[in-house]
Protein backbone atom coordinates (compact mmCIF):
# COMPACT_ATOMS: atom_id res chain seq x y z
CA UNK A 1 0.00 0.00 0.00
CA UNK A 2 3.04 2.37 0.66
CA UNK A 3 4.26 2.08 -2.57
CA UNK A 4 0.91 2.62 -4.37
CA UNK A 5 0.73 5.16 -2.49
CA UNK A 6 3.92 6.98 -3.38
CA UNK A 7 3.36 5.75 -7.72
CA UNK A 8 0.32 7.57 -7.01
CA UNK A 9 1.74 11.15 -5.67
CA UNK A 10 4.41 11.20 -8.19
CA UNK A 11 1.89 10.80 -11.50
CA UNK A 12 0.23 13.88 -10.00
CA UNK A 13 3.58 15.71 -9.09
CA UNK A 14 4.85 15.07 -12.66
CA UNK A 15 1.17 16.63 -13.95
CA UNK A 16 2.29 20.36 -12.30
CA UNK A 17 4.05 22.90 -13.64
CA UNK A 18 7.83 23.28 -12.68
CA UNK A 19 7.66 25.54 -9.25
CA UNK A 20 10.23 27.99 -11.06
CA UNK A 21 10.00 31.83 -10.44
CA UNK A 22 9.17 33.06 -13.10
CA UNK A 23 5.89 30.37 -13.57
CA UNK A 24 3.36 29.72 -11.07
CA UNK A 25 3.21 26.77 -9.42
CA UNK A 26 -0.58 25.79 -10.23
CA UNK A 27 -1.08 26.65 -13.55
CA UNK A 28 2.51 27.16 -15.29
CA UNK A 29 1.81 30.99 -16.61
CA UNK A 30 4.72 33.01 -16.37
CA UNK A 31 5.06 35.48 -14.24
CA UNK A 32 6.77 37.07 -11.38
CA UNK A 33 5.18 35.16 -8.49
CA UNK A 34 5.49 31.96 -7.96
CA UNK A 35 1.49 32.11 -7.17
CA UNK A 36 -0.39 33.60 -10.06
CA UNK A 37 -3.04 36.43 -9.03
CA UNK A 38 -5.68 34.24 -10.95
CA UNK A 39 -4.65 30.93 -8.92
CA UNK A 40 -4.21 32.74 -5.52
CA UNK A 41 -7.61 34.34 -5.96
CA UNK A 42 -9.68 30.81 -7.01
CA UNK A 43 -8.02 28.85 -4.24
CA UNK A 44 -7.11 30.73 -1.41
CA UNK A 45 -9.13 33.46 -1.14
CA UNK A 46 -11.96 31.63 1.27
CA UNK A 47 -11.01 32.02 4.85
CA UNK A 48 -13.69 29.98 6.76
CA UNK A 49 -14.58 30.77 10.31
CA UNK A 50 -11.79 28.08 12.21
CA UNK A 51 -12.07 26.66 15.55
CA UNK A 52 -9.26 28.86 17.47
CA UNK A 53 -7.45 25.55 18.95
CA UNK A 54 -7.14 22.66 16.05
CA UNK A 55 -7.79 24.73 12.81
CA UNK A 56 -11.01 22.79 11.96
CA UNK A 57 -13.59 24.84 10.03
CA UNK A 58 -16.79 25.18 11.89
CA UNK A 59 -19.96 24.87 10.67
CA UNK A 60 -21.72 28.35 10.04
CA UNK A 61 -19.37 31.26 9.62
CA UNK A 62 -22.06 33.24 11.88
CA UNK A 63 -20.96 30.46 14.76
CA UNK A 64 -19.34 32.80 17.57
CA UNK A 65 -18.02 29.53 19.31
CA UNK A 66 -14.44 29.69 19.22
CA UNK A 67 -12.76 26.06 19.60
CA UNK A 68 -15.08 22.85 17.98
CA UNK A 69 -16.76 20.63 20.19
CA UNK A 70 -13.50 18.13 19.61
CA UNK A 71 -11.20 20.39 21.46
CA UNK A 72 -14.08 21.34 23.74
CA UNK A 73 -14.70 17.97 24.91
CA UNK A 74 -10.65 16.16 24.32
CA UNK A 75 -8.35 19.27 24.62
CA UNK A 76 -5.52 19.22 22.58
CA UNK A 77 -1.80 19.83 24.47
CA UNK A 78 -1.48 22.66 21.92
CA UNK A 79 -3.20 26.18 22.24
CA UNK A 80 -3.54 27.58 19.11
CA UNK A 81 -3.66 26.68 15.73
CA UNK A 82 -3.05 28.94 12.41
CA UNK A 83 -3.87 27.65 9.00
CA UNK A 84 -3.25 29.04 4.90
CA UNK A 85 -5.65 26.55 3.50
CA UNK A 86 -7.65 23.29 3.75
CA UNK A 87 -5.94 20.41 2.65
CA UNK A 88 -7.99 20.11 -0.57
CA UNK A 89 -7.09 19.91 -4.79
CA UNK A 90 -5.04 21.28 -6.09
CA UNK A 91 -3.39 22.44 -3.21
CA UNK A 92 -2.65 19.43 -2.07
CA UNK A 93 -0.40 18.66 -4.99
CA UNK A 94 1.74 21.43 -4.13
CA UNK A 95 1.96 19.97 -0.67
CA UNK A 96 3.10 16.61 -2.38
CA UNK A 97 5.31 18.54 -5.05
CA UNK A 98 7.14 20.11 -2.18
CA UNK A 99 7.71 16.65 -0.08
CA UNK A 100 7.95 14.08 -2.94
CA UNK A 101 9.30 15.99 -5.48
CA UNK A 102 11.89 18.49 -4.14
CA UNK A 103 10.23 21.48 -5.14
CA UNK A 104 12.10 23.56 -2.54
CA UNK A 105 11.23 26.59 -4.58
CA UNK A 106 7.36 26.17 -2.97
CA UNK A 107 8.66 26.80 0.57
CA UNK A 108 9.04 30.39 0.75
CA UNK A 109 5.33 30.45 -0.87
CA UNK A 110 3.98 28.48 1.79
CA UNK A 111 6.00 30.80 4.49
CA UNK A 112 4.28 33.55 2.99
CA UNK A 113 0.77 32.21 2.84
CA UNK A 114 1.62 31.31 6.61
CA UNK A 115 2.46 34.63 7.13
CA UNK A 116 -0.20 35.98 5.32
CA UNK A 117 -2.60 34.00 7.47
CA UNK A 118 -1.35 35.10 10.90
CA UNK A 119 -1.51 38.82 10.15
CA UNK A 120 -5.58 38.38 9.19
CA UNK A 121 -5.68 37.49 13.38
CA UNK A 122 -5.61 40.63 15.40
CA UNK A 123 -5.23 39.52 18.15
CA UNK A 124 -3.12 36.55 17.51
CA UNK A 125 0.15 36.22 19.94
CA UNK A 126 3.04 35.75 18.47
CA UNK A 127 5.48 32.54 19.73
CA UNK A 128 8.76 33.56 21.09
CA UNK A 129 10.62 30.87 19.08
CA UNK A 130 9.67 29.08 16.28
CA UNK A 131 10.55 24.99 15.90
CA UNK A 132 9.74 22.65 12.80
CA UNK A 133 8.53 18.99 13.20
CA UNK A 134 11.43 16.70 12.81
CA UNK A 135 12.00 13.89 10.38
CA UNK A 136 13.22 10.53 11.80
CA UNK A 137 16.61 9.75 10.48
CA UNK A 138 16.04 7.09 7.40
CA UNK A 139 13.24 9.35 6.21
CA UNK A 140 15.20 12.19 6.11
CA UNK A 141 18.34 10.13 4.76
CA UNK A 142 15.78 9.08 2.07
CA UNK A 143 14.23 12.82 1.19
CA UNK A 144 17.28 14.89 1.75
CA UNK A 145 15.37 18.02 3.77
CA UNK A 146 12.57 18.44 6.16
CA UNK A 147 10.13 20.20 4.75
CA UNK A 148 8.60 21.54 7.78
CA UNK A 149 12.45 23.04 8.42
CA UNK A 150 12.40 24.62 4.30
CA UNK A 151 8.97 26.43 5.38
CA UNK A 152 10.44 27.19 8.66
CA UNK A 153 13.36 28.99 7.70
CA UNK A 154 11.55 31.84 5.81
CA UNK A 155 8.84 32.08 7.82
CA UNK A 156 10.97 32.59 11.17
CA UNK A 157 12.52 35.79 8.58
CA UNK A 158 9.11 36.97 7.10
CA UNK A 159 7.75 37.38 10.77
CA UNK A 160 11.18 38.10 12.56
CA UNK A 161 11.08 35.36 15.01
CA UNK A 162 14.57 33.34 15.98
CA UNK A 163 14.19 29.54 14.54
CA UNK A 164 15.52 26.73 16.75
CA UNK A 165 16.28 24.17 13.71
CA UNK A 166 17.26 21.80 16.72
CA UNK A 167 14.99 22.14 19.38
CA UNK A 168 13.25 19.09 19.22
CA UNK A 169 14.60 15.49 18.16
CA UNK A 170 12.77 12.35 16.49
CA UNK A 171 13.84 9.49 18.94
CA UNK A 172 12.55 6.96 16.80
CA UNK A 173 11.53 6.39 13.24
CA UNK A 174 7.71 6.06 12.97
CA UNK A 175 5.48 4.90 10.19
CA UNK A 176 3.94 7.15 8.15
CA UNK A 177 0.96 8.77 9.66
CA UNK A 178 -0.79 8.91 6.40
CA UNK A 179 -0.59 5.52 5.87
CA UNK A 180 -2.33 4.41 9.38
CA UNK A 181 -5.91 4.52 10.26
CA UNK A 182 -7.01 7.12 12.40
CA UNK A 183 -7.13 4.66 15.76
CA UNK A 184 -3.07 4.15 15.17
CA UNK A 185 -2.16 7.24 14.44
CA UNK A 186 -1.82 8.02 18.39
CA UNK A 187 0.09 4.84 19.15
CA UNK A 188 2.74 5.04 16.33
CA UNK A 189 3.68 8.63 17.44
CA UNK A 190 3.55 8.22 21.50
CA UNK A 191 6.66 9.14 22.90
CA UNK A 192 8.33 9.63 19.70
CA UNK A 193 9.81 13.32 20.33
CA UNK A 194 12.28 14.65 22.91
CA UNK A 195 14.20 17.52 23.85
CA UNK A 196 18.05 17.59 23.68
CA UNK A 197 19.62 18.29 27.05
CA UNK A 198 21.20 21.80 25.57
CA UNK A 199 17.76 23.10 24.48
CA UNK A 200 15.47 22.30 27.44
CA UNK A 201 16.83 25.85 28.91
CA UNK A 202 15.31 27.48 25.89
CA UNK A 203 12.17 26.40 25.88
CA UNK A 204 11.14 27.11 29.59
CA UNK A 205 8.91 29.89 29.71
CA UNK A 206 8.60 30.56 26.30
CA UNK A 207 5.93 30.51 23.72
CA UNK A 208 6.59 27.98 21.06
CA UNK A 209 5.75 27.96 17.53
CA UNK A 210 5.64 24.51 15.82
CA UNK A 211 6.05 24.72 11.91
CA UNK A 212 4.23 21.75 9.66
CA UNK A 213 3.01 21.20 6.18
CA UNK A 214 0.20 19.60 6.93
CA UNK A 215 -2.34 18.88 10.27
CA UNK A 216 -4.73 15.76 9.59
CA UNK A 217 -5.98 14.43 13.39
CA UNK A 218 -3.23 16.68 15.16
CA UNK A 219 -1.33 13.37 16.85
CA UNK A 220 1.95 14.40 15.59
CA UNK A 221 1.34 17.88 16.76
CA UNK A 222 0.00 16.91 20.09
CA UNK A 223 2.51 14.74 21.53
CA UNK A 224 5.18 17.30 20.21
CA UNK A 225 3.16 20.37 22.37
CA UNK A 226 3.21 17.67 25.40
CA UNK A 227 6.87 17.19 25.10
CA UNK A 228 7.28 20.78 24.80
CA UNK A 229 5.19 21.59 28.17
CA UNK A 230 6.58 18.98 29.90
CA UNK A 231 10.18 20.84 29.65
CA UNK A 232 8.19 23.95 30.36
CA UNK A 233 6.80 25.96 27.91
CA UNK A 234 4.12 27.83 28.46
CA UNK A 235 2.29 27.74 24.81
CA UNK A 236 2.38 26.32 21.82
CA UNK A 237 1.28 27.28 18.93
CA UNK A 238 0.93 24.72 15.23
CA UNK A 239 1.37 27.47 12.28
CA UNK A 240 0.97 24.75 9.54
CA UNK A 241 0.21 25.41 5.94
CA UNK A 242 -2.86 22.99 4.89
CA UNK A 243 -5.35 21.53 7.34
CA UNK A 244 -6.91 18.35 6.47
CA UNK A 245 -10.91 18.99 7.15
CA UNK A 246 -12.73 16.90 9.37
CA UNK A 247 -15.10 14.25 6.75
Amino acid sequence: MHYRFLDWTRHFIRQLPAALPSSCALCGVSGADSLCQDCNSRFFSQHPHRCSQCASPLAFASDKAERCGNCLSNPPAFDTTIVASDYTAPIDQLVLALKFGNRLALAPLFARMLRDAILREPAFTMPTLLAAVPLGEKRLAERGFNQALEIAKPLARAIAIPLAPQLIERTRDTLMQAMLPTAERHRNIRHAFALPANAVKFVRGQHIGLVDDVLTTGETLNEIAATLKRHGAVRVTNLVFARTPHK
